[in-house]
């Protein structure tokens, strides 16, 4: 059992990731000899022991909330990453029986082309809701499909908007709103952030990060005004490809 390559995800809770549905999934079906688990840790600070306890591990994917705490513990980042201030991928390589910890960014790989195919050229502004590492993932996507982006916080910081200062003319003015919130997300399916969902119409595009549930209560809201909405399941998939790619290099 030792020999065979060990992946897996890192972050708490991890009860609504499909993740290790995914990559188990891809290793039985193109027979690759690997294993995919989750690492529910309740405290960052637990990461070096892992790396310790389970043998011949590979590679991690980072979920919430350790996107952004996670970067004080690798040796190198990707170009993105670095740019991005955020990692949900981690090679692992051992160098003279020490490990040696590359972070990289596939979440806003996978945002961006689940993205571009629901565009339009009137949609040039965007909201993103959160301030956590999925949402600076979403900012530079935006910013490569040169879409303008404001984030939207209960704390906003100098350049960003609180809930309550949504107006009408806000929403009407940024086509394009991006949920990178939990809120919504298994078990607690019945919140979801505090926008006007009055103001929207059927020229927004709402997308939701959260892919459990299938539809979640900020998609029902949006879809009741007629926007086009999106969950973020073609997201995981394109970013689980890209992250496969990177732990095979």
């Amino acid at each position: 059992m030792n020999q065979t390559e060990k992946y897996g995800l890192i972050g708490y809770p991890l009860g609504h990731s499909f993740s290790q549905k995914y990559f188990t999934e891809k290793f039985r079906k193109e027979e690759i000899d690997a294993i995919y688990l989750p690492f529910p840790i309740e405290n960052i600070d637990l990461f070096p022991s892992l790396l310790k306890e389970v043998n011949n591990l590979k590679g991690l994917n980072v979920t919430i909330p350790y996107k952004e705490k996670v970067m004080g513990f690798l040796d190198d980042f990707s170009d993105a990453a670095s740019e991005i201030g955020a990692v949900n991928v981690i090679r692992i390589e051992e160098r003279e029986h020490e490990f040696y910890l590359k972070g990289f960014n596939s979440d806003f790989i996978g945002f961006r082309d689940s993205l571009r195919p629901l565009l339009r050229p009137d949609v040039s502004k965007a909201l993103i809701l959160g301030t956590g590492g999925a949402s600076k993932a979403v900012e530079y996507a935006l910013r490569q499909l040169g879409i303008e982006s404001t984030k939207v916080s209960r704390k906003p910081k100098e350049g960003e908007l609180s809930y309550n200062e949504l107006t009408e003319g806000l929403i009407t003015d940024h086509l394009l709103i991006v949920n990178t919130t939990p809120l919504g997300m298994y078990p607690k399916t019945e919140t979801c952030p505090p926008i006007p969902y009055s103001f929207l119409t059927t020229r927004h595009i709402c997308y939701d990060l959260v892919y459990n549930p299938e539809i979640t209560e900020f998609m029902q809201r949006a879809s009741v005004m007629g926007a086009t909405v999106k969950n973020g399941l073609e997201m995981l998939h394109l970013q689980a490809e890209e992250a496969w790619k990177i732990w095979q290099k």
